[in-house]
């Protein structure tokens, strides 16, 4: 069976490294599946996980906040500022987070502000979003 050796690498550090026989991850034009064989390609990507299917099926799945994806045929690397194993994640942390960043929206005066808030809360509206889909995929409550 052919096999991809995949990298998740956040700022502080390596969340993953090993093999996977798929990986699909959120590109900035909608989801992309990564096979084995995969034509080259750099992109960047959105906040979202990053599902990675090892060879015996089962799958593990990482929150990212955005970063630079790399693609080579028997390779997969994923560069992200942030990165948050899917157990770690915490959605009543990201929700109260969301609620933060709305407030500052609100207040915030100029363009620079606002776009750094808007991303922020973009960034926390899937970390939210990924920890339900977790917990819906997995059962816990």
């Amino acid at each position: 069976m052919a096999t991809l050796k995949v990298d998740v690498v956040s700022a502080e550090k390596s969340l993953y490294s090993g093999v996977a026989k798929f990986v699909v991850l959120p590109g900035e034009s909608g989801e992309l599946g990564i096979l084995p064989g995969h034509t080259p390609l750099i992109t960047r990507i959105r906040p979202g996980l990053v599902k990675i299917v090892h060879e015996d099926n089962s799958e593990e799945s990482i929150f990212v906040a955005g970063g630079l994806l790399e693609v080579q045929p028997d390779q997969v690397t994923v560069l992200s500022d942030t990165a948050i194993r899917g157990e770690d994640l915490d959605e009543e942390k990201a929700e109260a987070a969301r609620a933060k960043a709305k407030e500052a929206l609100a207040s915030a005066k100029d363009h620079a502000s606002i776009a750094v808030v808007e991303a922020e809360l973009e960034m926390l509206v899937a970390q939210a979003n990924a920890a339900r889909r977790i917990r819906e995929m997995t059962g816990k409550h």
